[in-house]
């Protein structure tokens, strides 16, 4: 059976935009602040996130390996006891750390 190289390409284009992390239901009240929105919150840990960056030869868009980071890292936050993500720096790789802070107030 011989496979059609287009074919395969577009199932790739597809599939690279696909974000394959879930939200856990924990998770659904963390939310991803800027550094400079955790005045009152109470810094409590670090958690690092780390997703694919490509699907066999090609790219996955940025947009989608940022929500899979967030999503990875506010799940292992509500393990923390955390409510609140800041990333640090910027993703590389398909890997970023996230600072987790508790700010049940807000």
């Amino acid at each position: 059976m011989r496979i059609n190289f287009s074919i395969i390409c577009a199932v790739a284009l597809c599939v690279s935009g696909c974000t394959w992390v879930s939200v856990t239901e924990e998770a659904q009240n963390v939310r991803v602040l800027p550094a400079n929105a955790t005045a009152g919150c109470q810094k409590i840990g670090n958690v690092s996130a780390k997703t694919t960056d490509h699907v066999t030869i090609f790219a996955r868009s940025d947009r989608k390996i940022q929500q899979e980071l967030e999503s990875l890292a506010r799940n292992e936050a509500t393990e923390l006891g955390g409510d609140a993500i800041v990333p640090v720096g910027t993703a590389k790789d398909g890997r970023q750390s996230f600072d987790v802070y508790r700010c049940e107030s807000h």
